[in-house]
């Protein structure tokens, strides 16, 4: 098929166009970007991975699993830099961790943790990183879909997660997922192998939040009852005789001894339905509910013991 010339030049100023934002992109975030390298005990081995660095004083966000078995660390810059890093905190719920770099009094190149509601699904998105080891290696696609779910591997769900056809490899977990502007709206930490184009990037949003209080705490601060349990349905009969607008909750498997919800009187058997007037419809929910606020707050836990609904009070203490 002939080319028109007619519409030669536009494709090409597109095409140029499009190779301008990415490579800006780049310039922009690629210094801030880091190569971490995680050596463990002998027993241990060692890994390595991505970071980027998000303010001028030489924090580091990274992803928990590149860390959290390291006994010593270190980053290198794009410019041939490697300096020794300490970790600030982890947060193996989130997968997302901060450590630190000191590289004395002159700043060192950082990158803008941008607001990752205003992200679109079909933008251009760019990933930086260091795949098998090969030092800053980009590769850009579209965000593919916004608010998906991925299970963590402490086994709590994590949201708000941005799926990304941009292409990343081990090594890549960690590093930065840019828009355009350089502005970074994710940070990269997962892809489903042997799919092609399934990767996943924690929201900006997530990360400078769960930063914060690692920065502030060295950990997040999280509230538990102290139950053991499993997703169970709630029968169509027991929900239509109590008013109930649920159709699952948590059976509760096991209360742990002394904790909240054994002083409250949470009971093996407890089918927990409500938590504060929302409805909890499985383990995900009650986690997602069992927040930092709700640390010494006395809270409304509603059951299902037997055929009777109950409302017991439960205050819920903070998480080890």
């Amino acid at each position: 098929m002939p080319i028109d010339p007619n519409r030669a030049p536009a494709d090409a100023d597109l095409l140029d166009a499009y190779s301008a934002a990415v490579i800006g992109a780049v310039e922009a975030v690629g210094p801030a970007v880091v190569k971490i390298d995680a050596r463990g005990k002998p027993s241990r081995g060692g890994g390595s991975g991505s970071g980027v660095v998000f303010t001028p004083d030489g924090f580091v966000l990274t992803n928990n699993h590149v860390v959290e078995r390291a006994e010593q660390l270190s980053v290198a810059f794009s410019d041939g830099r490697t300096m020794r890093a300490d970790t600030i905190g982890c947060d193996a719920d989130t997968d997302l961790a901060v450590l630190r770099v000191d590289a004395g009094p002159a700043p060192l190149p950082w990158a803008t943790l941008g607001d990752s509601r205003s992200v679109r699904v079909g933008q251009v998105a760019i990933a930086i990183g260091n795949p098998y080891g090969f030092h800053h290696s980009v590769t850009a696609g579209v965000v593919s879909a916004l608010g998906r779910s991925l299970r963590s591997r402490s086994g709590r769900l994590m949201d708000d997660i941005i799926q990304t056809d941009a292409s990343l490899n081990p090594g890549n977990s960690g590093g930065p997922l840019v828009t355009t502007r350089g502005e970074v709206i994710g940070v990269n930490t997962a892809m489903i192998l042997p799919a092609q184009g399934l990767c996943f990037a924690i929201a900006s949003n997530t990360a400078r939040f769960v930063a914060s209080r690692l920065m502030r705490d060295g950990r997040v601060r999280r509230s538990y009852i102290g139950v053991a349990g499993q997703n169970v349905p709630v029968a169509r009969a027991i929900a239509r005789a109590l008013g109930l607008a649920v159709s699952a909750g948590v059976l509760v498997a096991s209360v742990e001894t002394g904790s909240p919800a054994a002083t409250a009187g949470v009971c093996d058997g407890d089918v927990v339905i409500g938590f504060d007037g929302d409805a909890v419809t499985g383990i995900d929910d009650l986690h997602a509910r069992l927040t930092d606020d709700r640390i010494g707050v006395p809270s409304r836990l509603t059951v299902l013991r037997g055929l009777e609904r109950r409302v017991i009070t439960v205050v819920p203490g903070e998480s080890r």
